[in-house]
């Protein structure tokens, strides 16, 4: 967790731990081997295993742990070599069992960090486990003809479940960090990320605390399917937490869900522990043993990682970390830019460019990186025309707008049509400051007498006079050579 300190909402500390269940890429079930499509009929994509008729056995799909071990060596974690199916007994309308098979004292993965920056802060988040389990199936409630229905088509599949340590500390630094996951799980593709479909959703465990003091009672807030409604939803109960406790009430530990409606939590059950689920080892299981020779192949085949690529980017581009951080939010993004870098020669160059004018109209929603209008290529060409003086930075924008609203497709040939060109003809440049400090006597004076704004008013002036077009670093050169 990072050292700095955190801050405090009205005198107090805010904790916060995460349990984000991810939905595993595999075509089949975990413990069986229907399909695990969205959006299919109701019931249609259950068989005997899901539904629990007597006799059927669940068989443990290999996809869904090679999936588990991608995540484990991904982020870091310990690969248990031995790891045990517990049932979770409770029971649902949704649960045909009347018990979940899950993980419970020995997951797959223990262990393991979440890096990621909050502005420019690095921050770190450690991870308690990430285990294997079977989601449930849904409730369906038609309140037009007052009944519900089970369907039965997600029970059985493959989750991933990964909780961290309570290190988060606001409610910013919970999205970012689940962004970040949100991230890795999709860069591996382990995981579609698809939030409204539900194949990502989060548990936020809040609780706050005078500073120093013991942790306090925690409530969880379920499945939060967007990061918008997850910042609401742990600002609500933070502010909740606190009113509670400033007005003589104690916290009582519950599960809530959070409504986008009215912003607001509401208790929907006590929450409960461990021991009312009374785990035990699952009978129908033996425990699953990973060979460090099946590790290994399936470290050997994974994609280049976030982190990987973006020492990568700091070592052989000679990036800032943010800005290789920055830059491995995703692979299109990742690939968009090592292409330009690598046919202009200009990494920093175009880095600035991506994160600055190209994401500024990406976030705008006129594009994904993968469909921009402003291609690899044709920014390596752009900043490669900044770079050797062709044209300023400002006359850069320029050229990107008509390139991006289909104006034009060639940078210089945009250059050209709207005379962009720098003037790098040092004797029309010299000619043109000669006049400026005959004409400001003043500003000369001044400049001479200590005064820098003197100095950046000469340069303004001689800016106007070329129409913009004069080297800005070529007349700062000549300026100061010529007021000696």
């Amino acid at each position: 967790m990072s050292s700095s300190q955190p801050k405090l909402v009205q005198g107090y500390e805010v904790v916060i731990g995460f349990e984000t269940h991810a939905q595993l890429s595999t075509q089949s079930k975990i413990f069986s081997r229907a399909p695990t499509a969205f959006g299919a009929e109701p019931n249609t994509q259950a068989c005997a295993v899901d539904l629990a008729l007597p006799g059927t056995l669940p068989v443990m799909n290999k996809g869904a742990v090679e999936r588990a071990i991608e995540f484990g060596l991904a982020i870091g974690s310990h690969i248990s070599p031995k790891s045990i199916f517990a049932r979770k007994n409770y029971f649902y309308p949704d649960l045909p069992k009347g018990y979940q098979i899950s993980q419970f004292e020995i997951p797959v993965v223990v262990g393991g960090q979440v890096e990621f920056f909050l502005g420019d802060e690095k921050k770190t988040v450690r991870l308690v486990r990430a285990h294997l389990e079977e989601d449930a199936g849904k409730s369906l409630h038609e309140d037009f003809i007052g009944q519900s229905g089970i369907d039965l088509n997600r029970a059985g599949t493959p989750l991933l479940e990964i909780v961290t340590e309570p290190d988060i500390r606001s409610s910013d630094e919970a999205v970012a960090y689940a962004k970040e996951l949100h991230k890795i799980v999709t860069w591996i593709g382990i995981c579609d990320g698809n939030m409204q479909e539900g194949s990502f959703r989060c548990d936020a465990n809040v609780s706050v605390r005078k500073p120093g003091q013991p942790l306090g009672t925690r409530r969880e807030i379920k499945n939060l399917n967007s990061f918008k409604f997850m910042q609401q939803a742990i600002d609500y109960e933070v502010r909740w937490q606190i009113d509670q406790i400033e007005d003589g009430h104690a916290i009582q530990q519950a599960t809530v869900l959070f409504d986008p409606d009215t912003g607001e939590t509401r208790a929907m059950r006590t929450k409960e522990d461990a021991a009312d689920y009374r785990y035990f080892p699952d009978p129908d299981l033996p425990p699953l043993v990973i060979a460090d020779e099946w590790v290994q192949r399936v470290k050997a085949a994974m994609t280049e990682l976030p982190r990987t690529m973006a020492a990568r980017f700091v070592a052989d581009y000679g990036l800032p970390e943010y800005d290789a951080t920055t830059l491995t939010q995703s692979k299109a993004m990742a690939a968009y830019f090592e292409a330009a870098a690598q046919a202009s020669g200009q990494a920093k160059l175009v880095s600035n460019w991506v994160m600055g004018e190209l994401s500024r109209r990406l976030n705008s929603g006129e594009a994904s990186i993968e469909t921009a209008p402003v291609s690899a290529a044709q920014l390596a060409v752009l900043v490669s025309r900044i770079a050797d003086g062709t044209i300023s930075n400002n006359a850069g924008k320029q050229v990107f707008e008509a390139l991006w609203s289909g104006e034009a497709s060639e940078v210089d040939a945009v250059i050209e049509a709207k005379g962009l060109k720098q003037m790098n003809d040092s004797g029309a440049l010299e000619k043109i400051i000669d006049e400026v400090i005959a004409a400001n006597a003043d500003n000369v004076a001044q400049y001479k007498a200590g005064k820098e704004k003197a100095f950046n008013a000469l340069v303004g002036q001689v800016m106007k006079a070329s129409k913009g077009k004069a080297n800005p670093g070529q007349v700062n050169e000549l300026l100061k050579s010529k007021l000696a």
